[in-house]
């Protein structure tokens, strides 16, 4: 039996580590550790996550690659400004989209989301082929006869993740993690905030929405695809904010 993970480490120890990333790192984006600021020593950290010092550096290790934290001799171990975070990591999306006041890292989302998702659509409205066409309606037709929140998430999801592939670009496709953080933070927020889904006129109008968009591209109009994508940002952004 193979009691190692790649790079050496038991798995027990590899989840020792994955907790303590996600333990330290939440803090600090919370706020616990403000920017500048010098973590615990390795020793304190050792006490309070009950773990070796190995597993201490290796999740140091793994907030430094993530933009969180920066290591000097003799200084010790700070966290850097927020302005120099990995935004585009999964786990800094993540911990963003947990926190309860999580307007202002909403709004950069969105501010993030209208600049390259209408410029997908434009691409896509010029390079789907027919069967990336139908594909998309097949997703507009879940959107409408979704019967719940988190059905009409699954299928938005779908719709954007999927067209972000079909424009070719494999930057784009990478930026499915925004879109992903964005619609589930707003779904964990209309949840808490109103139960189920409204009623079949509510689910068929937002649907029509992302509709324009496959009608602009099956159109191969270009603008218009663009134009109706960010209509669809927009309009999640005011839900938001109502």
């Amino acid at each position: 039996m193979n009691f190692t993970a790649p790079g050496g480490l038991s798995q027990r120890a590899l989840n020792n580590t994955m907790h303590v990333v996600e333990q330290l790192g939440l803090a600090i984006v919370a706020g616990e550790y403000p920017e500048n600021t010098l973590v615990p020593l390795d020793p304190d950290l050792e006490e309070m996550f009950g773990v070796s010092r190995t597993v201490v550096r290796e999740a140091k290790k793994t907030l430094v690659a993530k933009g969180l934290l920066e290591s000097k001799a003799k200084v010790g171990t700070r966290v850097r400004p927020a302005s120099e975070w990995s935004m585009f990591d999964p786990d800094v999306l993540r911990w963003h989209a947990s926190l309860r006041k999580s307007r202002n890292f909403l709004e950069e989302l969105f501010e993030i989301r209208l600049i390259f998702e209408p410029a997908a659509a434009r691409l896509v409205a010029l390079r789907a082929t027919p069967e990336q066409r139908r594909r998309l309606e097949q997703h507009v037709e879940k959107l409408a006869h979704a019967g719940s929140r988190r059905e009409f998430v699954a299928a938005d999801l779908e719709f954007h993740t999927d067209l972000l592939g079909m424009t070719g670009n494999r930057f784009m496709h990478s930026l499915g993690d925004l879109v992903q953080t964005t619609l589930f933070t707003l779904l964990d927020r209309e949840l808490r905030s109103a139960g189920e889904m409204g009623g079949p006129e509510l689910l068929e109008k937002r649907a029509a929405e992302h509709r324009a968009i496959v009608t602009a591209i099956a159109q191969q109009d270009a603008q218009r695809a663009h134009d109706a994508m960010a209509h669809v940002i927009r309009s999640a952004k005011l839900r938001m904010d109502e």
